[in-house]
C-alpha cells in the first residue's frame, strides 16, 4: 500500500472521468481546488493523467468491492472525500423489439447498478465526516424517453429516483445529492454520429445550438460548492431548451 500524501486536501472522485463530460467535470473541480481522482475502466494507472496531479484508478463500476477500494485509495492518496460525481455510462441502442438481453443488462448494470455501487461507497465515507456532495449524470432521455433507447432511458430515469431517495436518506448527515440531465452534448462519441442527428438535436433546442461538455461541468461545479448549500434532491437540465 502506498503511503498517504503529505499535501492532503479535500478530494473529488469522478467516475467515467477520462473523456467527454466526465473529464470536463474533473478539470473544473481541479480548477476549483479539489484533488481529483479519475475512475475509469480504461484507465492506465501507470500513465500520466490528463489532469496534472490527478489520481487514476482502473475500475469497472459494477464491482462493489472495487468501489470501496477506490474510495479508500482516494482518501489515502489525496485526502478526505468531499465530492463524488457519478458519471460513468454506456449506451447500446436498438428498438425494444430488437434489443438483446445482453444489451439491456449491460446498460442497466453499468449506468444504474454501477452508480449505486459508488453512491453507497462514497456515502459511507461522507457520513463519517457529516459532509459531502454527490452528483449523478442523468439525461433528458431519462425524463422524456427516446426511440431506440429503452435500456439507456430506463437507467437514466432510475438515477433520478436514486437521486431523490439518497437526498432524503443522507440529508441528516449534511450530504447533498443532485443530478444533472444533459441534452445532446458534443463529445467524441456524438461527434461520430451522422450530421443529421446533430441537426435534429439542434432543431429541438430553444437556443439553436448544441451543448459542450463544459456546459455540464460548470453546473456540477456550482452544485458541489457552498453556493448550492441549500439545494438537494434536484434534477437540473443542461439541454439548451430541448425539453422547453
Amino acid at each position: 500500500m502506498m503511503s498517504p500524501r503529505t499535501d492532503r486536501r479535500e478530494a473529488a472522485l469522478v467516475t467515467g472521468g477520462l473523456r467527454g463530460i466526465g473529464l470536463a467535470i474533473a478539470k473544473a473541480l481541479a480548477r476549483d481546488g479539489a484533488g481529483v481522482a479519475l475512475v475509469d475502466r480504461d484507465a492506465d494507472e501507470g500513465a500520466a493523467p490528463p489532469i496534472e496531479g490527478a489520481l487514476l484508478l482502473k475500475r469497472d463500476v459494477r464491482d462493489f468491492a472495487g468501489a470501496l477500494t477506490a474510495v479508500d485509495s482516494v482518501q489515502e492518496r489525496i485526502g478526505p472525500l468531499a465530492i463524488a460525481v457519478i458519471n460513468a455510462g454506456i449506451s447500446r441502442d436498438a428498438p425494444s423489439w430488437k434489443m438483446t438481453e445482453d444489451d439491456w443488462r449491460e446498460v442497466i448494470e453499468v449506468n444504474l447498478t454501477g452508480a449505486f455501487a459508488y453512491a453507497q461507497a462514497v456515502a459511507r465515507a461522507m457520513r463519517e465526516r457529516k459532509r459531502g456532495a454527490i452528483v449523478f449524470t442523468s439525461s433528458i432521455n431519462g425524463l422524456r424517453g427516446k426511440f431506440g433507447l429503452a435500456n439507456y432511458s430506463a437507467s437514466k430515469a432510475g438515477l433520478i429516483g436514486l437521486t431523490r431517495t439518497l437526498a432524503r436518506e443522507l440529508g441528516a448527515s449534511n450530504i447533498r445529492v443532485n443530478a444533472v440531465a444533459p441534452g445532446y452534448i458534443l463529445t467524441d462519441l456524438t461527434a461520430k454520429l451522422e450530421p443529421r442527428f446533430h441537426e435534429q438535436a439542434r432543431a429541438e433546442t430553444a437556443l439553436g445550438r448544441l451543448g459542450e461538455p463544459e456546459d455540464v461541468a460548470e453546473l456540477v461545479s456550482f452544485l458541489v460548492s457552498e453556493r448550492a448549500r441549500h439545494i438537494t434532491g434536484e434534477v437540473i437540465r443542461v439541454d439548451g431548451g430541448q425539453l422547453a
